[in-house]
């Protein structure tokens, strides 16, 4: 059962209840797994569109989590990920026994149109991730503050949550964390020029101490700076 709208011709890896009355499924959506690993398949570029915050454990079905981290230690190893290069580690692989064993892989490459999406679908991929993480969080603070004991405060229980809340929250911004070394050679030379530009040579804003300006060579954008100091030291003049 899939859990956008979006539809894709490739079957999921195994049937689903519908009956919502018994239980709800986390949210997934197998379809697009099977889309994007069929990219990778067809064309190893759509990795290279992906690689950089798509892991293997954001994948909702685990066999396909395994097809995903096989074809990128291929690719990452500088060889071609295909069917055919996958097939002799899949051929006796249980899991894929019921929709055809090994031919699952063909029949993934086979049932690709474009590539084009393939980022948007891993993005959608991570973020269904997400959302499941985000409710085993919220179920296990339901049970935790269900449990009498005298040990554990709120408050504890509170800090506990903030602290796993912050976790997801950074699994889910990886892309700001990345960038290419031909960007950040470029941005380096960059503020290089600002910088021989400037009377000061400062790179950064500077603070308008020179120590400090050499020290730090100004201000910097995304810097977290903590100013620690006794009370009645000078911090909020400064």
């Amino acid at each position: 059962m899939a859990t956008t709208a979006t539809e894709i011709n490739v079957a999921p890896i195994a049937g689903e209840v519908e009956d919502s009355t018994l239980y709800r499924v986390p949210p997934h959506n197998t379809e697009i797994e099977a889309a994007l690993l069929g990219a990778i398949l067809t064309n190893n570029r759509a990795y290279e569109r992906v690689a950089d915050f798509l892991r293997p454990e954001h994948f909702y079905e685990p066999v396909l989590g395994r097809i995903y981290e096989a074809a990128a230690k291929l690719v990452e190893g500088g060889q071609v990920a295909s069917p055919l290069t996958l097939k002799h580690y899949f051929e006796q692989d249980p899991a894929l026994e019921g929709v055809g064993g090994a031919q699952y892989l063909f029949d993934l490459a086979a049932s690709v149109v474009t590539v084009v999406n393939a980022r948007q679908y891993a993005e959608d991929i991570r973020d269904l991730y997400l959302r499941r993480q985000l409710i085993g969080v919220g179920e296990d603070l339901v049970t935790e503050s269900y449990e009498p004991n005298l040990d554990i405060k709120a408050a504890d229980q509170i800090e506990s949550a903030e602290q796993k809340l912050y976790e997801l929250q950074a699994t889910g911004e990886t892309e700001r964390s990345h960038m290419t070394v031909l960007d950040a050679a470029k941005l380096a030379l960059q503020s290089a020029e600002e910088a021989f530009r400037r009377d000061t040579h400062i790179v950064g804003v500077t603070t308008g101490f020179r120590d400090l300006d050499q020290m730090l060579g100004g201000l910097h954008r995304s810097d977290l700076v903590i100013l620690a100091g006794r009370p009645s030291m000078g911090k909020t003049a400064l």
